[in-house]
């Protein structure tokens, strides 16, 4: 496979909308900020630990 082809097989194609209060979402993206991450690429990592974690207790 090219590195063409390697790429879109990676590329993100989803959203996930979730609804939480402002004051929290502001905190976690400032906190984000600070810790020089973003927001997504955090949430992208809880997702991933979670699913990690939970795919063997079936």
């Amino acid at each position: 496979m090219s590195k063409v082809n390697d790429k879109k097989d990676t590329k993100k194609n989803s959203q996930l909308i979730i609804r939480i209060k402002k004051e929290e979402r502001d905190e976690f993206v400032d906190l984000c900020d600070e810790l020089d991450t973003s927001a997504a690429r955090e949430i992208r990592h809880f997702i991933r630990d979670f699913l990690k974690k939970h795919r063997h207790e079936e």
